[in-house]
């Protein structure tokens, strides 16, 4: 069993209030998780308006399918007209 753990700093370019930053970031995390099938959740920058981190965990049973899952993903958040990667980090255990 293969374990890949994913965090992804993001700035939210077009945030104003807090407000709107999780409304984005919600969406972010539902679509993730609808499309993806992988635990994602906000792990750091709760109050802050324009900076988010989101964690995302995905299990299998093949290295090389946890790491391709993890990319993808990462690629679909970097394609978000509202938001930039400012840090991307994947692990595995």
């Amino acid at each position: 069993m293969v374990i890949g753990v994913c965090r992804i700093d993001l700035w939210l370019m077009e945030s104003n209030s807090l407000k709107y930053k999780r409304r984005t970031v919600r969406s972010i995390i539902d679509q993730l998780k609808a499309r993806y099938n992988v635990s994602v959740a906000e792990v750091d920058h709760h109050e802050l308006w324009q900076r988010t981190s989101i964690g995302i965990a995905c299990v299998g049973n093949q290295k090389y399918y946890v790491e391709e899952v993890l990319q993808t993903i990462v690629r679909s958040v970097a394609n978000n007209a509202s938001t930039e990667i400012t840090n991307c980090t994947i692990d595995f255990l």
